[in-house]
């Protein structure tokens, strides 16, 4: 299991931030070609990330690349100039349907250096939440990342602290990623300097059952490492299920009881689950 706890957006253009980003504690990257590249840098951003790509020095932490979308001026040479750094995984923007995946996936394939990069979808348009379900059954797929900016502008929305408005949104992504079996990381916070509005918000992708959540700034990540993880008690509770129900296990009888509650099948695997996260919570603190 690889945590998704903290997923940073770092512009590839900015040599700075490539370098940067080596020492942060971060579970995952996106080396952005799209939204935070002006046009007259594209090329130069290109030529940046590839050099940081092969140079490596990351560690454990997931890498993504962000590429413009296919059918713009910059999509093709994007996975052309970073094919041969063997990108761990592509994101790729405006996803409608699977068919935007597989198309995705049929050119990865003509490359030697991405034989096993994986996709991840934004999940930014009307059109792909209600396609949801079937783009995380597409080929090589891995995650999501929710684009909740670019999906409340379509919507024509009214964002407030509680995010009613995109909430079905957000439920229909999570749902198809358990579906499927992949990652599925909350959009951006925009006020960077807001801890508590952050941790709120945070706290709600959490309880919705988010793995993280996608930061824009490097400020950011302590909260979302923190909100993220199980807490303490979580652990604690877990490993006393766990205990409980092996114990009547292995003795034949039919019911555990923790804190005056049954403990089921169902409750040790989400334990067993809370334990895994602790332990690969521990690989980027």
């Amino acid at each position: 299991m690889r945590p998704w706890r903290s997923v940073l957006y770092i512009p590839g253009s900015n040599e700075r931030a490539l370098e940067k980003a080596r020492g942060l504690p971060v579970d995952a990257i996106i080396f952005d070609l799209e939204d935070a590249v002006a046009v007259d840098q594209k090329a130069a951003a290109r030529e940046a990330l590839g050099k940081a790509l092969r140079a490596g020095g990351y560690g454990d932490r997931a890498l993504m690349v962000r590429i413009n979308a296919l059918d713009t001026p910059w999509g093709l040479e994007d996975l052309d100039a970073v094919g041969d750094a063997g990108p761990a995984a592509i994101l790729l923007p405006k996803v409608d349907s699977a068919a935007d995946i597989r198309k995705l996936a049929e050119r990865l394939a003509l490359h030697s250096g991405t034989a096993n990069t994986r996709i991840w979808a934004m999940m930014e348009t009307t059109r792909g939440i209600f396609n949801a379900a079937e783009i995380a059954l597409a080929p090589r797929m891995q995650g999501f990342v929710l684009g909740t900016n670019d999906l409340a502008a379509e919507i024509g929305c009214r964002m407030g602290a509680d995010r009613m408005p995109l909430m079905m949104a957000l439920q229909s992504c999570i749902a198809a990623a358990r579906m499927g079996g992949i990652a599925c990381v909350d959009g951006v916070y925009n006020a960077f300097k807001d801890e508590a509005g952050l941790r709120a918000e945070c706290e709600q992708g959490r309880d919705l059952g988010m793995d993280g959540k996608s930061l824009i700034h490097p400020a950011q990540v302590a909260i979302c490492n923190e909100v993220f993880s199980p807490s303490e008690a979580e652990v604690d509770l877990a490993r006393r299920q766990i205990a409980a129900w092996e114990e009547v296990t292995t003795k034949g009888q039919g019911v555990a009881v923790v804190d005056g509650q049954i403990v089921e099948n169902l409750h040790v695997a989400t334990a067993r689950a809370t334990l895994a996260k602790h332990d690969a919570a521990k690989v980027t603190g």
